[in-house]
């Protein structure tokens, strides 16, 4: 096993191990990807504040989302093609996250299926919904979420229209995957990741083909995938998917204070504030600086939790300490995922849960459920003045 300090560490393995159209497909943002650096970056400029002779005993990172008990206020997100990444990964990362007492949630666009991930799970775990055109695939889909008890439903707001990722236009990865010279040579130097595909079966996006008329491979699938998203999507329709739904709802995308209040009303027990990894649009605020004005805006009306640059326990706890009831990791997941497996999932969550501990520590604080601003130092102007 090799020493891993940081997700970094796991990056780093992962990198070398990982077919470079996956690597690059995981680790880009849109356009300039101005949003995906300014997640990762405007973190820095967040200080902690250090306490002494405090008793740092009796510490506890547990907390809670939406009523679930957490081992830590870290979840997995939905991360699309996570079995692309490693053979049969969305199994994997889900079982690292309940032996680990974390929620995982499994994305619409994944290999493994919503039943694939059941069978080899013993815990709900949560699902991630796209807004489709296919309103009758919409209602089957949730349904088979609920028959294989999914306790949440996390839906995704922000990818009406795709943002464009260069890298992946160059690298060829498309459905079904198109790849160039200098990929089909990187992937042949590729053998551990090789021959864990070559043992498993699941190499489709499990939860569409074979659930929808007329799609039986991944051929039959790209026509449909490119006019699937639907472009209308609007309040009434997350209603409805409400209704439908019947238990705990999660809106994933919000960025504007607007729009958290518009969740608010339709009843979501949870926002997650996001910019999808800075895939979407890119120029849009960083989620963390997003997160005040949304905190602003919703006050404890509804759970707010957070996604976007997370990559060490001390973005979590920063995070939290500004108010967020919940943090999504999402590459840093990926990083260990592509690395080792089962076990580097649960490496990352073990680098992450250890830096939030040992940082609570020196903060002061023994219970992550009170971390709060108090912790922080936070630079004047942060949020930004802007003009709208």
């Amino acid at each position: 096993m090799p020493v891993i300090t940081n997700i970094y560490d796991l990056k780093r393995i992962y990198k070398r191990r990982v077919p470079k159209m996956f690597y690059d497909y995981c680790e880009s943002g849109s356009w300039t990807e101005q949003t995906f650096r300014e997640n990762v970056t405007d973190y820095d400029q967040i200080r902690l504040r250090q306490r002494v002779a405090v008793d740092m005993t009796e510490r506890s990172t547990a907390s809670q989302m939406i009523g679930q008990d957490v081992s830590m206020p870290v979840a997995l997100a939905p991360v699309g093609s996570t079995g692309m990444q490693h053979a049969d990964g969305e199994i994997l990362a889900a079982k690292a996250a309940e032996a680990f007492g974390v929620p995982f949630t499994l994305s619409t666009m994944s290999v493994c299926s919503i039943e694939d991930v059941a069978e080899n799970t013993t815990k709900p775990f949560w699902f991630q919904l796209y807004a489709m055109k296919d309103k009758d695939y919409i209602k089957r889909v949730i349904q088979r979420a609920k028959d294989a008890k999914c306790s949440a439903l996390v839906v995704t707001l922000d990818l009406q229209i795709l943002g464009q990722r260069h890298k992946d236009i160059h690298n060829g990865l498309s459905i079904p995957i198109r790849p160039t010279m200098g990929n089909i040579a990187n992937l042949a130097t590729k053998w551990r990741w090789i021959a864990g595909m070559a043992q498993t079966k699941r190499h489709q996006f499990g939860n569409i083909v074979g659930h929808i008329d007329g799609i039986s491979d991944m051929s039959s699938l790209s026509t449909w995938a490119a006019e699937s998203f639907d472009p209308k999507l609007n309040w009434d329709d997350v209603k409805e998917i409400k209704k439908m739904w019947g238990g705990p709802l999660i809106l994933k995308g919000i960025l504007d204070a607007e729009d958290a209040k518009m969740a608010l009303q339709v009843g979501a027990d949870a926002i997650i504030v996001s910019n999808h990894g800075g895939r979407q649009l890119d120029g849009a605020l960083s989620s963390i600086k997003a997160l005040p004005a949304i905190l602003d805006a919703v006050g404890d009306k509804v759970e707010v939790h957070i996604d976007g640059g997370i990559r060490s326990g001390q973005d979590v706890l920063k995070a939290v300490a500004m108010g967020a009831k919940g943090t999504y990791i999402g590459r840093a997941f990926i990083y260990g995922l592509g690395a080792m497996g089962q076990q580097g999932v649960t490496s990352a969550l073990e680098v992450i849960k250890k830096e939030l501990d040992t940082t609570m520590a020196l903060c002061g604080e023994t219970q992550a459920t009170e971390l709060g601003r108090h912790n922080l130092l936070i630079p004047e102007g942060f949020e930004g003045r802007w003009q709208g």
